[in-house]
């Protein structure tokens, strides 16, 4: 596991300052009270992403990207996880990445570009059913006259509702669960037949269902990215939400130090408490263990690693783990301030409860762990 260098040092810290002065997570309960939750983000701070370069990271230099690397977009994310910054940063790049793994060298021009200008938002469409399984891909593509055209829906997709592009898995031939007929396609905004319903989730993100009838759509690719091209997309998309979830649990944890050192109770501070000083140990323990996962995961996205996929499954199950108790552990250890709304806990532990169920829970990543190394 590779240190940062100084761009990468550089890159965190002015993440960390900024999302400290804009994106705290005051800014969070404004997008939620004010009915932002529908688009997802504030265009002024997407603005501010851009111009420092976030939206290019992991884009080739070739297309206007800074081409950092994974590890050094999960570094970014991580800081905007710990204020729960809501942004279509993330959904964005797991749509680049389907771009730079199967795209055509003209798609790639069209697209990446902009991406990397932060001129447009981007989407991954593939769950059509409550749980995370892309294999189960029913949605139907067809071939026309003119290109491809998709009738179907997907479930629950992150930063859709505003999206520019849409980068959808659909179904040429077999049957759901039959890997070999899956196709990527993308799907301009605004495109005839695909509507867009926007939810009003409880982490209070962009979150759309999906409808498409007869939807114009262009095969991703010249020959067409298929289940290969998905499940290295979705790889990168796990690992970089898993670094996401780091930053907000290890926030929740500071906040919880800051209590134990400032709260009194019977006379003294309840950091003098040792069954609470056992509870906090525990979490910083699992925090350096996640953060270990999630380095290896995207060091190995980056280098090319033919472990890269196993790594990953690690570190996302591990970050659920390590996230699903620190947001408990932040509302337990507040007691009844920790319960309301006035609190920041509730919203640490909403925003838990979806990033854990995004991109494969921790019982879909041991699975596959598991079979990825031969059992």
């Amino acid at each position: 596991m590779a240190s940062l260098n100084e761009e990468q040092t550089m890159l965190r810290d002015a993440a960390r300052g900024w999302v400290a002065d804009k994106a705290p997570v005051t800014a969070l309960r404004r997008l939620r009270d004010t009915g932002g939750w529908k688009t997802g983000y504030d265009p002024a701070a997407w603005k501010d992403m851009a111009e420092m370069g976030w939206t290019g990271v992991i884009v080739p230099e070739a297309f206007g990207g800074s081409e950092f690397g994974y590890r050094s977009l999960g570094l970014v994310l991580e800081e905007t996880g710990r204020t729960l910054a809501a942004s279509p940063l993330h959904a964005t790049a797991a749509a680049a990445s389907a771009l730079l793994l199967g795209g055509s060298q003209a798609q790639k021009e069209t697209w990446l570009t902009r991406i990397a200008a932060g001129e447009i938002t981007a989407a991954l469409a593939v769950d059509e059913g409550p749980h995370h399984h892309p294999a189960s891909v029913a949605l139907k593509a067809e071939q026309t006259a003119t290109g491809y055209s998709l009738t179907g829906t997907k479930r629950f997709v992150p930063d859709a509702a505003g999206a520019d592009l849409i980068v959808v898995a659909a179904r040429l031939s077999g049957a759901p669960g039959d890997t070999a007929g899956i196709r990527l396609f993308l799907v301009e905004k605004g495109a005839a037949g695909l509507a867009a319903t926007p939810l009003h989730a409880i982490d209070n993100r962009a979150h759309a269902d999906l409808a498409f009838a007869a939807t114009p759509a262009e095969l991703l690719g010249e020959t067409g990215a298929g289940w290969d091209v998905l499940t290295a997309t979705l790889d990168r998309a796990a690992a970089l939400l898993a670094a996401e979830m780091l930053g907000t649990a290890h926030q929740a944890f500071e906040i919880i130090v800051d209590y134990l050192k400032t709260r009194t109770q019977f006379g003294q501070l309840i950091g003098s408490f040792q069954a609470l000083q056992h509870r906090a140990a525990k979490l910083f323990t699992e925090l350096e263990l996640t953060r270990s996962c999630v380095d290896a995961a995207l060091d190995a996205l980056d280098a090319g690693s033919k472990d890269a996929p196993a790594l990953v499954s690690l570190a996302k199950a591990k970050a659920n783990d390590t996230l699903h108790l620190a947001s408990i552990e932040m509302v337990q250890m507040h007691g009844g301030i920790g319960m309301t709304d006035a609190h920041d806990a509730g919203l640490y532990m909403k925003r838990a409860r979806v990033a854990e169920a995004l991109y494969g829970s921790s019982s879909y990543h041991r699975d596959r762990y598991a079979k990825l190394g031969g059992y």
